[in-house]
């Protein structure tokens, strides 16, 4: 069973520079610790909506807030927790097993995704009472 406390806010490489801004790193392996398959993004969320709900079997994410804040709410089917990500330095691995919603997005907000495999339909659990009966034990 997934423990929550294997979903975890990782710091990455933050790069200032007073007068040129900032920049921050992610390196494959280095920092995300599975191959990167898979990269998309989440913007223009509607106010009061939500995104994911939804766990994977075998998936790991790394969710990065890319301009301003949402929460991630994190379910392992016995357990809840909720995660604030709001600086684009910090992305929070998910582990598969997680049940995940990702909700109050502010306006702006943008959530990129580094995803450890292609896309495929076969890995998503989007029935939660069937997340339950699999991981709720």
């Amino acid at each position: 069973m997934a423990e929550l406390s294997d979903c975890k806010i990782i710091d990455l490489r933050k790069i200032s520079d007073p007068t040129r801004g900032n920049l921050t790193v992610v390196e494959q392996l280095a920092d995300v610790p599975f191959d990167i398959k898979r990269v998309y993004w989440i913007y223009d969320v509607p106010a009061g909506e939500s995104r994911g709900g939804h766990a994977h079997k075998a998936l790991m994410q790394m969710l990065v807030p890319m301009s301003g804040s949402f929460k991630v709410v994190l379910n392992n089917g016995k357990e809840e927790k909720e995660v604030l990500l709001n600086h684009p330095w910090q992305c929070l691995m998910i582990v598969p097993g997680i049940w995940r919603t990702i909700e109050d997005f502010s306006s702006g907000a943008v959530c990129m995704c580094l995803a450890s495999d292609h896309y495929d339909e076969l890995d998503y659990i989007r029935d939660y009472d069937q997340f339950k009966a699999l991981y709720g034990k």
